[in-house]
């Protein structure tokens, strides 16, 4: 069965990311997702999009896997959730150096966990935001290497 396309669950939305950032709470983590998305803005040079009903995302790629499985989802990108910031830095599993250079980064980052596909964050008064935008601009320029369309 040649290319079989599955449906995500999370898509891109029409709604209004300036909305969904106004609703968040508690404010002080609506004030960490302003700044987020000024400097995911900032690195990639992309407006952003809601995917699904709490994530912001910037740019988008197709992705296809040698099981034929393929889909859309965003180049980078954020979810302001009440316990903690969830990072999408999709750039971080492009290739092994990426990988590499993204985790030593990370160790100067500041407070933070990972998970499968994501970075958390408690709080940004917890993590250095420079050592943030570096990883975020390494972890774009490995995406749009990789997926350059």
């Amino acid at each position: 069965m040649a290319g079989k396309k599955s449906e995500a669950k999370t898509k891109p939305t029409a709604v209004s990311v300036a909305e969904f950032i106004e609703a968040v709470e508690p404010a002080s983590k609506r004030e960490d997702a302003k700044v987020l998305d000024a400097l995911f803005r900032k690195v990639t040079g992309e407006a952003p999009q809601m995917w699904g009903p709490t994530i912001i995302g910037y740019g988008s790629y197709h992705y296809k896997y040698e099981s034929g499985r393929e889909g859309d989802w965003m180049r980078s990108g954020f979810s302001p959730r009440k316990a903690k910031h969830s990072l999408y830095l999709m750039g971080r599993y492009c290739d092994e150096a990426t990988g590499k250079k993204v985790d030593a980064l990370l160790e100067k980052m500041g407070k933070h966990t990972t998970g499968a596909s994501c970075v958390y964050v408690n709080k940004l008064a917890d993590i250095d935001l420079d050592v943030l935008e570096e990883i975020i601009g390494v972890c774009w320029g490995a995406m749009n290497r990789v997926y350059p369309d």
